[in-house]
């Protein structure tokens, strides 16, 4: 068996583990990030990134694959389902329940699949030296969301999908809803045609339901205005006059995949992992708003939401109860955290509070109308 076939087939296996492991699509590319590059750093340059200062860190170990992992001449991209549940809207609808990113319902992905690639990346070792592929050290190293690693334009490049106008990564036949991870690998393994082109068209759907109008143009998104930035990453106050228009999303926010045309038939998770734990994916705001820093702490122990820690927390559900319908309940529960050590914590309760005794929310809710696709 020559080379070129013993790593043709070494390709086939990989694609075979990563299945057996759990992934729903493997496939390898050669990629080219200097348009990428290109576009990041016209991104950067309108300052869209927010306080998320990384994101122009590592110089060009970012558009660059060999000098974040040496001798890289290949990445192997990996998709993994997370959608669990389809009452999204509905939840959506009820200002008096929490929103929750899909993603942030279960288990931290981070872990998850970082073991599993983990795995992988034993396989493709161990069969390197059966095969007796090469004389020199091969270099690899597993990615999931960490590191200066460009994963959405490499798996658009191995066929995972296109970036869609939402900026997030489409597949024609499972939507968005997945996360990416990535090894990068010194072997040069064939590469995967992609079939996947750009298929948004003329729809604009994704840009006209975000609640805070995040998208300043197609494929463009403004970071100080996503709602996943402004309850996730940002450490700051949330700007006031964007408050009223999150309604109740209190970590993240997926409007602009669920309207997606393409997302229409999505790809359920088989991961039990990632089922919702403590009713996350219906729990009412005021009984989130409720839990005790312990509680807190237990109930988001391996979970996606911990890593904002429970100051955060509290500063985002004020704003959901900001936007409820008047309670005396929720009057009395924001009451009593006027005296929060966090001045974090108090002004957003503060803010809440003085929308219910005005009696009034402003959020935008989900149309029941819909908004078309086409």
């Amino acid at each position: 068996m020559t080379e070129t076939e013993k790593l043709a087939d070494l390709a086939k296996n990989i694609k075979a583990w990563g299945e057996t492991l759990g992934f729903q699509q493997v496939a390898i590319s050669k990629p080219n990030l200097e348009q990428a590059s290109e576009r990041l750093l016209q991104w950067l340059e309108k300052g869209f990134q927010g306080s998320m200062q990384w994101m122009g860190a590592h110089g060009d170990k970012r558009y660059h694959i060999d000098k974040l992992v040496e001798k890289t001449v290949r990445v192997i991209s990996v998709r993994m389902d997370y959608l669990t549940d389809s009452n999204m809207i509905a939840v959506l609808k009820d200002n008096n329940k929490a929103y929750i990113s899909r993603y942030a319902l279960g288990r931290d992905y981070h872990k998850l699949i970082r073991r599993r690639l983990a795995d992988l990346s034993q396989k493709i070792e161990a069969e390197i030296m059966k095969l007796e592929l090469c004389d020199l050290e091969v270099f690899q190293r597993p990615f999931v969301d960490s590191a200066p690693v460009m994963e959405k334009p490499i798996a658009e490049q191995a066929g995972l999908g296109w970036i869609g106008k939402n900026t997030l990564l489409l597949n024609d036949k499972v939507g968005s809803w997945f996360f990416l991870g990535e090894i990068y690998i010194s072997l040069e393994l064939p590469v995967d045609k992609s079939d996947q082109s750009n298929k948004c068209g003329n729809c604009r759907a994704c840009l006209k339901i975000c609640p805070t109008d995040a998208f300043p143009e197609p494929y463009v998104l403004d970071a100080r205005r996503c709602i996943s930035y402004l309850t996730i990453e940002s450490q700051d106050p949330i700007p006031e006059a964007l408050r009223p228009l999150m309604g109740n999303r209190v970590f993240g926010c997926d409007d602009c995949q669920i309207i997606c045309p393409w997302n229409r038939y999505p790809s359920t998770t088989q991961e039990i992992d990632f089922s919702p734990r403590h009713n996350l994916d219906n729990a009412d705001l005021l009984t989130l708003f409720e839990w005790t820093e312990e509680t807190f702490e237990r109930n988001t122990q391996g979970s996606p939401i911990r890593r904002i820690g429970y100051q955060r927390w509290l500063r985002n559900l004020s704003v959901g109860l900001g936007n409820a319908p008047a309670s005396l309940d929720i009057m009395a529960a924001l009451t009593k955290q006027l005296d929060n050590p966090s001045a974090l914590v108090r002004e957003h309760v503060q803010w809440a509070l003085n929308e219910q005794q005005r009696n009034h929310s402003s959020a935008k809710l989900w149309p029941t109308e819909g908004v078309k696709g086409e």
